[in-house]
């Protein structure tokens, strides 16, 4: 594991403790007091800000887990998951975050998370207009684990690689939750495209996608039916643990 202190060492190393069940103290004390020039310049860039990010995220998702014990929360209603992922406990740079200012405020670039992704975040802070994404990438989606679907493992991610790695676990993530019926003309897809269908840029976008990554053929244009039940919350336990 690389002992650098910059920013992006600091959330990849995150990440990987996390995952390998090793002592985060010390590196959480790190990220809570990086000097926010420095930050600025690490994330200088589209593939460090959304490496940056992710591993953030991926790793105080599970890191808050097991504080708030996973199972009650897992298995707890929707009060209990809306306030587990809004309370700010997650210090970066001198300002205490939360699940959904990481998610919806840096990755979605302050996208509103009952907005189908049209409507903008309101009041963004100074640090998340400073720090955030400059554009909102959907496949942000498919690195987030989510208790509803067949996820892809966790990846700690690199700003070389981080397109990459995203395009594989999007291809593992359709080829898992999407089911295309030629005859009927019909692709059955998760919810988080309802849900986030603005992201995609609506019907048409999301369909698209589905050529792009190869989970309907490139001449169908099919009706899309959205999977019933499920949870789509970004908190999945055993995800994060692979």
């Amino acid at each position: 594991m690389s002992t650098q202190l910059d920013p992006l060492s600091l959330s990849a190393d995150l990440l990987y403790t996390v995952k390998t069940e090793g002592d985060t103290d010390w590196l959480r004390t790190r990220l809570a007091s990086l000097d926010r020039s420095r930050l600025g310049r690490a994330l200088s860039t589209r593939e460090r800000k959304l490496s940056f990010w992710l591993n953030c995220y991926n790793a105080y998702t599970q890191l808050l887990l097991e504080e708030d014990d996973d199972r009650a929360l897992l298995e707890g209603g929707l009060l209990d998951r809306w306030r587990f992922v809004v309370r700010d406990r997650i210090p970066v740079g001198g300002v205490w975050l939360s699940l959904n200012d990481i998610e919806h405020g840096m990755l979605r670039s302050s996208k509103h998370p009952w907005g189908f992704g049209y409507v903008p975040r309101p009041f963004p802070s100074t640090f998340e207009r400073r720090f955030r994404l400059a554009e909102c990438d959907s496949r942000i989606h498919f690195a987030l684990p989510r208790s509803a679907e067949h996820c892809p493992p966790i990846t700690v991610y690199s700003p070389a690689d981080v397109d990459e790695d995203l395009d594989i676990a999007i291809e593992w993530y359709l080829e898992e939750n999407v089911h295309y019926d030629p005859d009927r003309h019909v692709a059955t897809v998760p919810r988080l495209f309802r849900r986030y269908r603005g992201d995609f840029g609506g019907k048409r976008g999301v369909v698209e996608f589905l050529r792009e990554y190869n989970a309907i053929p490139d001449d169908a244009m099919p009706s899309l039916d959205y999977e019933r039940g499920g949870r789509t919350s970004s908190i999945d336990a055993e995800v994060l643990r692979r």
